[in-house]
């Protein structure tokens, strides 16, 4: 109920002040589970996507976005996120598991494949979770691609800025493989990508973005 209550103020507010222009929306099923793997620009990302779709989406983020800046702690809290501590190989695993059950129970999932915002506007590296949890549910993968919200929500920014911003959705994609196998979820993760750089048109680099983001501090 609160989700809805949420949704209901924030979907508005969302059309008033990003004019969000969004394609594909059709390929969200409108029962079911899918995954919805997104590139990852600014800290609003996992907020859109919830207050914007008809169904609910819940969306792994990283714990510091819940402490810290009180407007990553709003948005993330008010997009119903998953919190995940990147840290540790135990953390991202549970937090899979709970998505895991999540999509069992046919909901929605939304995950940022590159794990952390791109540093400099170009894609990065996909991580394996993606993949783990097609293999291992079966769910359908919808490619995302998010434009326009480095401008409303740059880092460090403290209050949301007016800006036009756009998300394309593309078709489901469907994998055969070993969700135990890292060939197969190396290979499904690099796929997703693939399709995510044909939407985004983002200029693909072949390292992961919190590696580059550790070189450049």
């Amino acid at each position: 109920m609160l989700y809805e209550m949420v949704k209901f103020v924030a979907a508005p507010m969302a059309h008033v002040m990003w004019r969000p222009h969004i394609s594909g929306a059709y390929h969200v099923p409108a029962k079911g589970p899918a995954i919805l793997a997104a590139n990852h620009l600014a800290v609003i990302d996992s907020f859109l996507l919830p207050a914007l779709l008809p169904r609910h989406v819940t969306f792994a983020a990283k714990s510091e976005y819940f402490s810290g800046n009180p407007v990553s702690q709003w948005f993330m809290r008010l997009g119903g996120s998953l919190p995940t501590d990147r840290e540790t190989a135990t953390a991202a695993q549970a937090m899979l598991d709970g998505a895991a059950e999540l999509l069992e129970r046919g909901e929605l999932f939304g995950i940022h494949p590159e794990g952390t915002r791109s540093p400099d506007g170009r894609l990065y590296r996909g991580k394996i979770g993606v993949a783990w949890l097609a293999l291992k549910t079966g769910a359908p993968v919808l490619p995302v691609a998010l434009s326009g919200t480095e401008k409303v929500l740059p880092a460090g920014a403290k209050v949301p800025r007016f800006a036009k911003i756009g998300i394309k959705i593309g078709a489901p994609m469907t994998f055969k493989g070993d969700y135990k196998n890292a060939r197969d979820r190396r290979r499904v993760t690099d796929e997703i990508m693939v399709e995510i750089q044909k939407l985004s048109g983002q200029e693909y680099v072949a390292a992961y973005a919190a590696s580059v983001k550790a070189g450049m501090s």
